[in-house]
């Protein structure tokens, strides 16, 4: 579909901003891409979700110039193309987005690919964490298990089924323990959300990865797990294919964690102060509860055992599995505390 203009023009950036500001851009958006143009409007080159993701591992810093990551060579197409061929150009290419500019490379225009119109299903199966005991949500989850504390209006596991239903997966797969038959009860089979959903019933905490020696039949093919008090705009077809790209065991995606220290800083050498850094920001990458995982990875999870998913992540770098991070930098809250829940209601 043709987007807006009011739209397009929110995501034309000029070439002296850095790569945080593309960021705020991409999670203001949501439209996974930014324009980058001169003072005429004339296209030079475009930074899109993945572009970000690949700059980030090759050792890229937030506050780099929005050139490190920026690709100059990108597709184009002109006005009067039609309907067919800007959608064959997008199906052949595997775009999301395709910018529409004139004779003298302005931009005019901005197509985007409709899911809807794609109606690409994926095979994979998600299984979703939604077991725990929610004691840090006290009293909210006395009667209410954490994952189906409401958030706009409908409980946090349902914006996550109904987020990845729209990214084309069918199958879920709800570990459930406390409360479950709340859980159970609402969703069902999940076919008012035209979804197929089955149940791992815990009998006592196995942890963030335990449930899966559950699975029965065990997935043939890649899935994602992801914690079910984790609300993000993080796409999880694109943690997949990242997952297959890097021929990983297992994908974790992971967060940048900033954090200021409130005092000035003195460097010493036993008693002789060699410098001073003020306040100096510190960036630390965080588990964002979301995976991507190989069947291969479940031969270390057994029915009924305690294990975690940094654990299991352990094992397979034991054995030498090729493990990775997948850098993320949409949007996402781990409702956690009353506070996070509130937060999540405002946003």
């Amino acid at each position: 579909m043709s987007l807006p203009e009011h739209l397009w023009r929110k995501i034309m950036l000029s070439p002296d901003k850095l790569i945080r500001d593309v960021i705020a851009n991409l999670n203001e958006s949501g439209l996974q891409i930014v324009l980058v143009v001169d003072d005429f409007g004339r296209l030079l080159g475009t930074v899109t979700d993945g572009d970000i993701r690949r700059g980030l591992l090759r050792g890229g810093q937030i506050d780099s110039p929005l050139s490190a990551v920026m690709r100059s060579n990108s597709l184009v197409v002109p006005p009067e193309m039609g309907r067919e061929m800007v959608a064959h150009l997008m199906r052949v290419n595997k775009l999301r987005q395709l910018p529409v500019v004139d004779g003298d490379h302005r931009v005019v225009g901005l197509h985007l690919w409709d899911d809807d119109v794609a109606g690409e299903v994926r095979s994979n199966t998600i299984v979703i964490m939604a077991g725990g005991l929610g004691k840090r949500m006290r009293p909210h989850t006395e009667t209410c298990p954490k994952p189906m504390l409401p958030v706009a209006g409908k409980p946090m596991l349902e914006h996550i089924i109904e987020r990845a239903r729209g990214e084309g997966f069918r199958h879920f797969v709800l570990a459930i323990m406390y409360l479950g038959h709340v859980i159970e009860d609402y969703f069902g089979d999940g076919s008012r959300w035209d979804v197929s959903i089955d149940y791992l019933r815990e009998i006592s905490p196995l942890g963030t990865a335990g449930a899966l020696g559950l699975l029965n039949p065990q997935p043939s093919d890649s899935f994602i797990v992801t914690n079910g008090d984790v609300l993000s705009d993080i796409r999880y077809g694109e943690v997949l294919d990242f997952h297959y790209r890097q021929g990983a065991a297992a994908t974790m995606a992971v967060r940048l964690y900033e954090w200021q220290h409130p005092f000035g800083v003195v460097q010493t050498n036993g008693v002789d102060i060699v410098g001073f850094e003020e306040k100096p920001v510190n960036r630390t990458h965080i588990n964002a509860g979301i995976y991507a995982l190989s069947p291969q990875a479940l031969t270390h999870v057994k029915p009924n055992m305690l294990l975690d998913m940094p654990s299991l992540f352990e094992q397979l770098q034991y054995e030498g599995k090729r493990t990775v991070a997948f850098p993320m930098h949409e949007p996402w809250l781990d409702v956690g505390r009353p506070d996070d829940l509130a937060l999540a209601n405002k946003t």
